[in-house]
């Protein structure tokens, strides 16, 4: 019976061997992909690698020129994208004019579309801008006020959420805790829990605080005192 039954068993298990899926294999690269990542990369939209390869770091990059061009923000390199990004008069991702009804005098302006912060010096010209990270079922459009909320303080050098993160930079405007942050970075290695080049999309979203990169948040730092207007909006 055992010497039957060996060979139907060798048959089942050689069947149970199956080829290497198709979709486990590398894709090539592409070459209009390549192409649209350098393009992107030098109008400062932060593709990364031109690798030929759609990943999520050239989608961010996608989105960010959508965003920047009043395009709908799919991180889709289609080809009404790809005619606006090869035109002559494409924009750069990192200058962007400030919205319209933003307000005036020194204030710091947010755009919930874009993802997007400006510094506005009190005559009206821009100091910095940056993209950033938001959760727009917490923070709604508003004009707010850097300062203390719920007795808490209006600015932290290093402020921390009490589950393991820094949130370096920290500058309270809203009530109770919303406030600007750099990108929170994990207190047992020091790393971000994620990449500069997500900010200005909708591919992360924060628990209702702004997040930027390192830079700019020292940025606002040193902009935002107690008393800075702040302006949210959605266009």
């Amino acid at each position: 019976m055992g010497k039957r039954l060996a060979p139907l068993i060798v048959l089942v298990v050689a069947g149970l061997v199956l080829p290497t899926p198709v979709s486990a294999v590398a894709a090539p690269a592409k070459p209009w992909v390549e192409k649209a990542q350098r393009r992107l990369n030098h109008l400062d939209c932060g593709s990364g690698p031109a690798d030929g390869k759609i990943g999520e770091h050239t989608r961010a990059a996608v989105i960010r020129f959508q965003s920047r061009s009043g395009l709908r923000q799919t991180g889709r390199l289609v080809a009404s994208v790809r005619a606006r990004l090869y035109a002559e008069d494409a924009p750069s991702c990192v200058d962007r004019p400030l919205p319209a009804r933003s307000g005036k005098g020194r204030r710091v302006v947010i755009s919930q579309r874009q993802n997007w912060v400006w510094l506005v010096a009190s005559g009206g010209r821009v100091i910095a801008q940056s993209g950033m990270v938001d959760n727009t079922t917490v923070l709604h459009p508003t004009t707010g006020r850097v300062g203390s909320y719920c007795g808490r303080a209006a600015r932290i050098k290093r402020n921390t959420d009490g589950h393991g993160l820094w949130l370096d930079n920290f500058v309270r405007f809203a009530s109770c805790g919303i406030g600007f942050h750099r990108i929170p970075r994990h207190i047992s290695t020091g790393k971000q829990i994620h990449a500069d080049w997500l900010v200005g999309t909708d591919l992360r979203t924060s628990h209702g605080c702004i997040r930027t990169p390192r830079e700019f948040s020292a940025s606002v730092w040193r902009f935002a005192t107690v008393g800075t207007k702040v302006r949210v909006i959605r266009g």
